[in-house]
């Protein structure tokens, strides 16, 4: 627990996630992920553990398709705020829900037919500790089980900023102006540690790991896994400034959804997408 920012658990804990699937970026990356997710896993009621899965949109929304959910994560209020979703799903209810650390999860070897791992392998900073998360996720699931995992790239914390340099007055369009933002970035881009500490360089993300295509696939086949394909989650759908107006219209929305679709896979532009989810087997 110790090797993950305290500001980031902070902000979990004072409820930043709440809604963040449901616009803008956080739709998108919704939207792909669950297409990702019906077409890879196994057909309910297959058992699913979804680890730092936030307050449960994933977690609800699969146990409406018949799955059967078990939601962990690090933040207790995310777990508080996980009842909010019943007034969605009124007649589902999660398997459990409880605080539990990735690297710890309070069930037995080969008891899960899949394992979302959406959010601890960034937030865990330490190389050693995100192994150890892999590898739980590796005990837990069955011999034919599933892991999903999302991590984030370095090239995004550039990209979204060269996006609104200077398009406006406001102080976070300048970002790149300050060299300690800019080292910060160098850094990312060279090894994927992303030192942001209490957020006191720069606005998002406080400190956390960054994954290249390649090193998620290093990272997991060091925790027991095969990984045939990392899926790039946004592709270049994220960067329209109207992204929220284009979303809100069937059209446009769909027109979107075909890009992502279109790069997913490129590995000369992956890193784009600023999220990726990796789809891996145990190897026994």
């Amino acid at each position: 627990m110790k090797t993950i920012d305290e500001a980031v658990l902070a902000g979990y804990n004072a409820g930043i996630e709440r809604d963040r699937l449901r616009s803008g970026i956080g739709l998108l990356e919704s939207e792909r992920t669950k297409e990702i997710l019906l077409e890879k896993l196994p057909k309910a009621p297959a058992i699913i553990y979804d680890i730092g899965g936030a307050y449960g949109e994933y977690a609800w929304w699969l146990t409406s398709l018949g799955y059967e959910v078990h939601l962990f994560d690090l933040s207790e209020t995310n777990i508080l705020m996980s009842n909010e979703l019943r007034e969605e799903y009124p007649t589902f209810s999660l398997k459990s829900a409880e605080v539990a650390d990735a690297r710890e999860i309070p069930r037995t070897d080969k008891s899960a037919d899949a394992v979302l791992l959406m959010g601890p392998l960034y937030s865990i900073t330490e190389y050693e500790e995100r192994i150890a998360a892999i590898r739980e996720s590796y005990r837990l699931l069955k011999d034919d089980g599933l892991l999903f995992s999302a991590a984030l790239t370095p090239y995004s914390v550039l990209v979204s900023r060269l996006r609104y340099y200077h398009i406006d007055e406001l102080e976070k369009r300048k970002e790149l102006d300050n060299p300690d933002v800019l080292s910060m970035i160098e850094r990312a881009l060279k090894d994927g540690c992303y030192i942001n500490p209490e957020k006191s360089r720069a606005t998002g993300i406080g400190s956390s790991h960054l994954h290249t295509s390649k090193s998620l696939k290093e990272e997991l086949k060091a925790g027991g896994f095969k990984t045939d394909f990392v899926h790039g989650i946004m592709g270049g759908a994220w960067l329209p400034n109207n992204l929220d107006e284009l979303l809100r219209n069937d059209k446009t929305k769909e027109t979107l959804m075909k890009t992502v679709r279109m790069l997913d896979g490129h590995e000369e532009i992956i890193g784009l997408s600023g999220h990726l989810l990796a789809v891996s087997k145990k190897s026994l």
